[in-house]
């Protein structure tokens, strides 16, 4: 029976090592239905090299008899479109701009322009140093290396058994460096009709599968169908990330190219990406060596006469990223270069800013900072000043609208969030038609997938700014993979071009102290975060002496005096000083001595609220990265719930970052700070009962204890402490200035 797809196309598509045992029997089923031979399913299934058996798929190709509803073609084409496969729909007509495959076909070699590459067999050949270069290129001296010199007859050839995996590449460099070229005294005697093998990615040293590799760093490109010189000049044209080229004593080269992948997953994905190139780069790669733990030509040893040696090291790019940008670039579809001279009188117009001094329209903002910075207070507040054309922070902000993208609290928390913020900036929300939410908890899809549906919903809003917070929500892949985090990355771009606004958001701290850390670092996973964007602001948490706490109750405590004398006393101007106004004690005694005792009441509620309000502040310093604008001096703030305030009087200039410090020396000073703390509070507590009961007339030390809740003997220890009071008789005076 004929399809009318391509069979070969479609199991290219098709990785029998992702599917489970009823989907590859499923594979079978339709090949037998279809007419193919049980070859090509064999030949398909071995690549599957863990799991594959051989006879297995004869044995089971037998007792397909068919079946009242049989598996059909339409089941494997659906396979293989859900693995990444695109057909070209049948009967459709091409015109002359269209292209016959699909446009990023990355193929960068012409198979009629190929010239063979004459490999050059080593005059002077040294086995043990051969053996030697490969190991210190492909491992560390401490690596567990896997190697094979036994072997076993199956079917006329021979075969490796499991081989050794419990010495080092520093033991076995050691050893091969006195063995005057006999490697048999290192490794074992090995039959020169078979040569041998070695694993290139070091393993645990407690056995030889999979999972017992350690790193996937490299992974086997090996072609016996292509002429040998042949497999050589398209290698190098490629310019694959090659650490070691062998010759495998037979009809094949063996390259060991460079995948550095962080997990399996990656590998797979990396090495069917690699073998997808070679394959459409007329390098027909052996499915078979997909496997991280699989064997390759060992170097420095003979087989069947000829000799396994090596033919280079380190060729090609230098890394999978650098190779795999370049074959990306091959076919891309972008503009062409254009030369300076044609627009050095006509400069493109700059986007104009965004946020004065730190973002244009159009551009990438990230916000990066620790827990309890409050990171989407302050986005909240970006929304408010874009919303209201007003300043947020240090900055002014352009005027329009802003959708804000909430994928972390409730429906009702994100509006009430709103709702504060405008209350505690004293803002009037004259223009808060300006904001919109998209609340998004409990649905929110991958960032690849949320773009285009925030493009949609966003084409004719006319926002100039998107808020997405925040970004753990909707990564993409592994957040420590650059290549996947670029890809990440790449989706708000996708945005800012298609909406022709600016994207925000925001991302956490790595883990551990961050004071000896550069800004661009201090974001979690890979450092494309802080490279991506075009303004990175981190907020990074500040140590607050407990002296700066003492002044900042002291004025928070003179303010609310103050604001009740001038809505409660007429004339009090002429009973306290420009000195009284900056002093705590004398504003408290001065309200005690002009205020009616309801009011000082009342007021001391509101001075006992201020100070735990001052104690509940943090402090923090925003620096930034900047790619449009020049570096700004770090802004000081503090972080005073729901807001974050300028620090207007410069008190935090030098105030230290949190973590610059040794952490001996941190608890130390904290243990010293909680000690002076208690005494000072101590002090201010007996000073308020104090100024409590002398409301009422003369203050005993009656009054005091059951005032502060203590027993007369710990009010005498106060008193002795304190150093301003004096008890005679049981009554309790201030002590007089002499």
């Amino acid at each position: 029976m004929e399809s009318q797809y391509d069979l070969n196309e479609i199991l290219s598509y098709i990785d029998p090592s992702l599917l489970n045992y009823q989907e590859w029997l499923s594979v079978g089923m339709i090949l037998k239905d279809e007419g193919y031979d049980v070859s090509v399913w064999e030949r398909w299934s071995s690549m599957d090299t863990p799991r594959y058996h051989t006879g297995e798929c004869e044995k089971k190709w037998k007792s397909f008899t068919g079946s009242a509803a049989p598996v059909t073609m339409g089941t494997l084409v659906k396979i293989a479109k859900d693995h990444g496969w695109q057909p070209l729909k049948p009967g459709t007509e091409l015109s002359w701009d269209d292209f016959i495959g699909t446009k990023d076909d990355k193929v960068v070699i012409e198979k009629g322009w190929i010239e063979g590459k004459e490999l050059q067999e080593p005059k002077q050949w040294s086995p043990a140093k051969e053996l030697v270069t490969y190991l210190e290129t492909l491992f560390d001296s401490t690596e567990n290396v896997g190697y094979v010199t036994d072997t076993y007859e199956k079917e006329g050839k021979y075969m490796p058994t499991k081989g050794c995996w419990d010495r080092t590449a520093g033991e076995l460099i050691e050893q091969l460096n006195k063995c005057d070229d006999d490697i048999g005294r290192v490794l074992g005697d090995y039959k020169e009709e078979a040569g041998a093998w070695i694993r290139f990615n070091p393993l645990d040293g407690n056995g030889c599968k999979n999972d017992n590799v350690t790193d996937y760093r490299y992974a086997l490109v090996e072609s016996d169908t292509v002429d040998i010189e042949i497999q050589n000049a398209i290698i190098r044209e490629l310019e694959l990330p090659v650490a070691c080229l062998v010759y495998s004593g037979g009809k094949s080269i063996h390259a060991i190219v460079k995948i550095e992948a962080g997990n399996y997953e990656e590998y797979r994905k990396r090495v069917n990406y690699l073998y997808d190139i070679c394959n459409k780069n007329s390098l027909k790669i052996d499915a078979q060596n997909r496997n991280p733990s699989r064997l390759s030509r060992m170097p420095g040893v003979i087989r069947n006469g000829k000799k396994q040696y090596l033919i280079d090291t380190n060729i090609g790019k230098e890394s999978w990223q650098e190779w795999q940008e370049w074959i990306e670039g091959v076919n891309d579809n972008l503009p062409d270069p254009e030369g300076l001279d044609t627009v050095w009188n006509h400069l493109p117009e700059l986007s104009p800013p965004l946020i004065d001094g730190v973002l244009r329209q159009g551009h990438k903002m990230l916000l990066v900072g620790p827990s309890k910075a409050g990171k989407s207070y302050a986005l909240i507040e970006l929304c408010i000043a874009i919303a209201e054309g007003k300043k947020w922070l240090n900055w002014d902000c352009v005027q329009g609208k802003v959708l804000y993208v909430n994928l972390e609290l409730d429906r009702a928390s994100c509006f009430h969030r709103f709702k504060d913020v405008y209350d505690a900036l004293k803002r009037f929300p004259r223009y808060h038609s300006n904001i919109d939410v998209w609340n998004l908890r409990g649905n929110a899809v991958p960032m690849d997938r949320l773009a285009p549906k925030l493009i949609r919903r966003a084409q004719k809003k006319d926002y100039i700014a998107v808020i997405i917070d925040p970004i753990y929500k909707v990564i993409t892949g592994d957040e420590n993979s650059a290549d996947q985090m670029a890809n990440f990355c790449n989706q708000f771009d996708k945005v800012c071009t298609e909406l022709g606004c600016a994207v925000i958001y925001c991302h956490h701290h790595s883990k551990g102290q961050q004071g000896q850390k550069r800004s661009m670092d201090r974001a979690s996973g890979s450092g494309v975060f802080a490279r991506d964007p075009d303004a990175l602001l981190d907020l990074i948490e500040l140590e607050v002496s407990d002296d700066l706490i003492t002044q900042q109750e002291n004025n928070a405590v003179c303010s609310v005096c103050l604001d009740y004398l001038q809505r409660t006393i007429q004339d009090w101007e002429d009973e306290v000083s420009q000195d009284d106004l900056c002093s705590e004690k004398a504003m408290l005694s001065a309200c005690n001595r002009l205020m009616s005792l309801n009011q000082y009441q009342d007021m001391l509620t509101d001075v006992y609220n201020a100070r735990k309000e001052v104690k509940r502040r943090t402090a923090w310093r925003i620096d930034g990265t900047l790619r449009e604008f020049p570096k700004f001096e770090p802004v000081n703030l503090w972080f005073d719930y729901p807001i974050h305030r300028l620090d207007d009087n410069s008190v935090l200039k030098n105030a230290e970052v949190e973590g610059e410090q040794p952490p001996w020396k941190k608890g130390q000073k904290k243990a010293e700070n909680a000690k002076k703390t208690r005494r000072e509070d101590q002090k201010k507590s007996l000073e308020i009962a104090f100024d409590a009961c002398a409301i009422s007339g003369d203050v005993t030390l009656e009054n005091l204890a059951e005032y502060l809740g203590l027993t007369t003997r710990s009010v005498r220890e106060r008193i002795k402490n304190h150093g301003g009071f004096e008890v005679n008789k049981g009554i309790v005076t201030e002590k007089k200035i002499k």
